[in-house]
Parts: structure tokens; sequence; C-alpha cells
């Protein structure tokens, strides 16, 4: 892309696909950056959804879905982003700062208690409960999502769809939320979610923007949010082949992850033709339509770089993730015997992962 497109555009494309051009200055950025880049996203696009809502007019309701995409993509920052990194405490400079903002979040936006949610993610950064019963990610694929290993890919394929697709799955992965939430021995954490969710159904219930409520708010928090998380973890995580996943050290960890980028290589052709600016039209209209959506709705934030997290769960660097992964790979991935791995592409990582959990056998990982 680099080498076939003008340089104002790499700034853009580089966030896009999250991979930089060769030689690019790493920008500053800031942890701190990022919840506001949620808070916008989030409260912006609420804010649209119920402006288009409440205006009755039948032609901005072609809006509403980019207000939906809006608060989706502020609901994953803070999911995949904020709340995340706060259990590494590596958000803000202080632990009980870091523990104070993962409490509020997880209290509002339905997300499991922090400290039961850290406890559980320090467990999913160790090779020896990585991919096991153990594991947080082995938890949600096979048994929220109900997939198993050593299934054909296609009903694997066809499980990951029908749940995406069915209010019964919403309906119990939104259960098991709220009771991971709002039902916990926490009684301060329960109430400061329960008097929130509380106030904000009874302010929608007294101005007569309930309906509004449900589908500028809860819709996204739920179903929508949801619909990206199981993308999401989808591509996180593959299954090694059997003696690698047996012995569980460094190689095992560079197996278990990739990268995964939005996007795909230019045409090799120039737009001087009519077959090259068609070839050019087409990988610019799947750029700016499935790719921009995939990286605004599944592949948020340092998410595509999930790999190089695994490598250096403890980084501050994070927040400079695109080009902090590159520099690593580039000096060799320095503690780990094999460099990294990626796919191009969402859908492709969620198909090779679905592979690998097919081939594997179900006593490898306990089951």
């Amino acid at each position: 892309m680099a080498a076939s497109l003008p340089g104002w555009i790499q700034p853009f494309l580089t966030w896009l696909t999250a991979k930089p051009a060769p030689g690019e200055a790493a920008p500053q950025r800031s942890a701190q950056g990022f919840v506001a880049r949620a808070l916008l996203w989030m409260l912006g696009g609420t804010a649209l959804s119920y402006a288009v809502l409440l205006a009755g007019t039948p032609w901005l309701w072609l809006l509403l879905p980019l207000g939906l995409l809006a608060t989706s993509c502020g609901l994953g920052l803070f999911q995949v982003v904020v709340f995340h990194h706060c259990s590494h405490g590596t958000v803000f400079r202080t632990r009980e700062m870091n523990q104070r903002v993962g409490r509020l979040i997880s209290a509002l936006l339905l997300f499991k208690r922090f400290e039961d949610y850290q406890r559980e993610h320090m467990l999913h950064h160790s090779p020896r409960k990585l991919l096991t019963e153990e594991d947080e990610f082995a938890d949600f694929v096979l048994g929220m999502c109900g997939l198993e290993p050593n299934l054909p890919k296609a009903e694997l394929w066809r499980r990951v769809l029908t749940n995406c697709a069915s209010p019964v799955f919403h309906w119990q992965f939104a259960r098991r939320r709220v009771k991971a939430s709002l039902m916990t021995g926490d009684r301060a954490h329960n109430w400061t979610g329960r008097l929130a969710w509380g106030a904000a159904i009874a302010a929608a219930a007294a101005t007569g923007t309930l309906g509004e409520f449900l589908l500028a708010w809860v819709l996204p928090v739920t179903v929508l949010l949801q619909i990206a998380t199981v993308g999401r973890i989808l591509c996180e995580h593959r299954f090694p082949e059997a003696e690698v996943l047996a012995v569980r050290d460094r190689t095992f960890v560079c197996h278990a992850t990739a990268g995964v980028f939005p996007g795909s290589a230019p045409p090799a052709v120039t737009a001087d033709t009519l077959a090259g600016l068609l070839a050019w039209a087409r990988w610019w209209a799947d750029m700016l339509t499935v790719q921009l959506f995939v990286r605004l709705f599944v592949l948020v934030g340092d998410a595509p770089c999930h790999d190089f997290h695994h490598r250096k769960p403890a980084t501050r660097k994070w927040a400079d993730y695109i080009h902090a992964r590159q520099a690593d790979l580039e000096a060799g991935s320095p503690g780990f015997p094999l460099g990294y791995f990626e796919t191009w592409g969402l859908f492709q990582a969620i198909d090779q992962n679905l592979g690998t959990l097919a081939m594997t056998a179900p006593e490898s990982i306990g089951r």
C-alpha cells in the first residue's frame, strides 16, 4: 500500500490496517487518549441514534446504523482497551486508579466484576492455563459458544453464525453478563450498576423515550456488543498442533496467537486501463466498507495486535501498539523462539482458527 498510494493516505491506512508503512514514525499516543476516544464514540453514537429516533423524519433513519456503529465502537474500546488494560495496571499511573475505573466500567457496561475478571485474565496469560478449561478464552469458545474440538469446520461455522442470530444465545449471554456484573458478592459494585441502570430506565420511562432508550443504548450494549465479542474472541487464538500444545512453553504462545489485520494487498495493476480502474475500485470499495466496518465494530483499538499483547502483557507501549508490534517484529521478537504470525482479514482469521479447533483432539485441552 505504501508503495502504491500517495503518502498523505498512509496515516489512515496505518490506522485501518493496524500495520505501519516501512520506516513510518510512531505518533505519540497516550493510554488516557483511548478513554477519551471511547467516551466520544459511545456518547456521540448514542446521541446520534437518539436524535434520529426522536426527529421522526423517515430519511434520517438512514443515519441510525451509523449511530449504532459508533456506540458499538465506543463500547468495544471500553471492553477491549480500557477495561482490559486497567486489569494489567497500564492505563493510569496508580493501581488504585486502574481499579477504580475498571470497577466503574464493569458496573455500568455489564462486564464481569473487575477483580474477578482481573484474576481470570491473569490465568489466561499463563501458558500453563491458556487453551485449557481454566482459561477464559476456552470457557467462552467451548462453553458459551458451544464449539467443540474435532468437529468439522463447516459445523463450527454453522454454530457461530447460528449463535450470532439466535435470541436464545443473546439472552443467555446477556444473563451471564448481568449475573457476573450486578449479582456478585460485592454489594458496593452491585448497587453502583443497579442504581445507574435503574435511574437510566426510570428517566427514559418518565420522558416517554423508553423505546428510543432500548434501541439507542440497550441494543448496542447487549446484542451488538455480543456479536462483536464473538467475532473478536474467535480470531484471538488458535489451537496449535498436539505436540506444541502439550509442551506449553513460549513456542506454544507464539503458535497460539497471531496478528489479524483488516485489509488486503492492493491491485498489482495501474488504474490507467478499464480493468485496472475496476480492480482499484473494487479494492477501495472493500477497504471503505467491509474492512472499515470490521475495524470499527470488531477489531477495535489494539485488538489486531493481540499477539503482541501476549508477548508483552505488561508493557506500557501498548498505546502505540501498531508501531510497537512492528518494532518488536523487526527486532526478532527478543525472548521468544519464533517471530510473529499474521492473517489479513477477520473472516480469514476466524476460518483459520476454527480449522485448528477442528483438528484438535478433545483430550489435549481437557475435554
